[in-house]
C-alpha cells in the first residue's frame, strides 16, 4: 500500500549539485591520514562519525516545548533531558528521534498523538539538544531509551525515526518488564535495516578506505562485545518483542534507501509495511495522512 502522498520530481529532472569544497576537503585529509595511518585515520573518522551538530532551533520548537512538562532522566552518559505533555493520558506512547533531531522536532506528531487522548513523552538523546554529552554510539543511546522508559513505567507504544528505531529494536531496548515484558505497538519511521550499511554510506561520503573500516569493525566488537551487524533490524527486529509492528518508508528517502524498507520487510515477516511518496526522510514525521495512519494504528 502506498499512502497518498505529495509528488516528487524525477530523478532524471534533479540537477546534481557539485560536491561542497568542505568535503572534498575532507576527502583529502581522510586520505592522507590513511596513507600515513589507519589507526590515526580510524580515530579520526569515528570522532566524526559520532559527533552530531546542534541544528539552530527552529521558531516552532519553543512553542511545542512550552506546551510540555519538562524533567530530567538520569542516564549512563549524563543528564537526558525528557518533556511530557497531557500527563493526565491513559496510555503513554514514548517518541524517539534520529540522528542530529531532538525532542522538539516531534512537535507534530505531539499535537495529534495528545489531540487522540495519549500521554505523550520525548527526550534529547546524549549529545542532542539540551541534554548532556557531545558523542553519541547506538550503544549509548540504548541505555538512554533504556533509562526513560524504565522511568515512565508501562508503555503502550513507541514511535521511533530512523536511528532511534535502529536503537529501539537493534539494542535492543527492553520495556515494559515489571508487567507483560512486551511492547503492545511500534511505529518505525525511515529506519536503516542494517547498522554496517550506514557505516559504508558514511565511508563512501568520505572516501574512507576498507582497512579503516575494517578497524572500526574491530572497534565495535572490541567494546561492546558484538559485531555491528548484531544491532541491525534485520536480525535484532523478527525477535523484537512487540504485539504489532508498523514501518513507513518514502520511496524517494535521501538519507535511508528504500531498498532497505523492502529489505526489513521481507526479513520480519510480521512488520506492517506501507510506502509513502515524495516525503523524503523527515517530512514522514509531519505530514497529515502519516500521522492519521499512526494513530489509527496505535488505538
Amino acid at each position: 500500500m502506498t499512502l497518498p502522498t505529495t509528488t516528487v520530481r524525477s530523478a532524471e529532472a534533479a540537477v546534481i549539485p557539485a560536491q561542497p569544497f568542505a568535503l572534498v576537503l575532507l576527502r583529502l585529509k581522510f586520505r592522507l591520514q590513511a596513507a600515513l595511518s589507519t589507526e590515526w585515520a580510524f580515530r579520526s573518522a569515528w570522532r566524526l562519525f559520532t559527533t552530531p551538530r546542534r541544528l539552530p532551533e527552529k521558531t516552532w520548537e519553543a512553542a511545542v516545548l512550552a506546551e510540555a512538562h519538562p524533567f530530567t532522566v538520569a542516564g549512563p552518559t549524563g543528564a537526558l533531558a525528557a518533556y511530557e505533555w497531557n500527563p493526565s493520558g491513559a496510555r503513554t506512547v514514548l517518541l524517539v528521534h534520529g540522528w542530529e533531531h531532538r525532542a522538539s522536532f516531534w512537535g507534530v506528531m505531539v499535537r495529534a498523538l495528545v489531540a487522540d487522548g495519549y500521554r505523550v513523552v520525548a527526550f534529547d538523546a546524549p549529545g542532542h539538544g539540551a541534554s548532556a554529552g557531545r558523542r553519541l554510539t547506538l550503544p549509548a543511546y540504548v541505555g538512554a531509551v533504556q533509562a526513560v522508559a524504565d522511568r515512565l513505567g508501562p508503555l503502550h507504544a513507541v514511535v521511533a525515526h530512523s536511528l532511534g528505531g535502529a536503537t529501539v529494536v537493534g539494542g535492543p531496548v527492553r520495556f515494559n518488564t515489571d508487567t507483560t515484558a512486551m511492547l503492545p505497538r511500534l511505529v518505525l519511521l525511515a529506519v536503516p535495516a542494517s547498522t554496517p550499511a550506514v557505516a559504508r554510506r558514511f565511508a563512501d561520503l568520505l572516501g574512507l578506505p576498507p582497512a579503516v573500516m575494517a578497524r572500526m569493525s574491530r572497534y565495535i566488537r572490541e567494546q561492546h562485545g558484538r559485531d555491528a551487524e548484531s544491532f541491525s533490524l534485520l536480525q535484532a527486529g523478527p525477535v523484537f518483542r512487540v504485539g504489532q509492528a508498523l514501518l513507513l518508508h518514502d520511496e524517494h528517502d535521501e538519507s535511508i534507501p528504500f531498498a532497505e524498507a523492502r529489505e526489513l520487510a521481507a526479513a520480519w515477516p510480521d512488520l506492517e509495511f506501507e510506502a509513502t511518496s515524495g516525503l523524503g526522510h523527515n517530512r514522514i514525521m509531519r505530514e497529515p495522512v502519516v500521522l492519521a495512519r499512526i494513530v489509527t494504528f496505535l488505538r
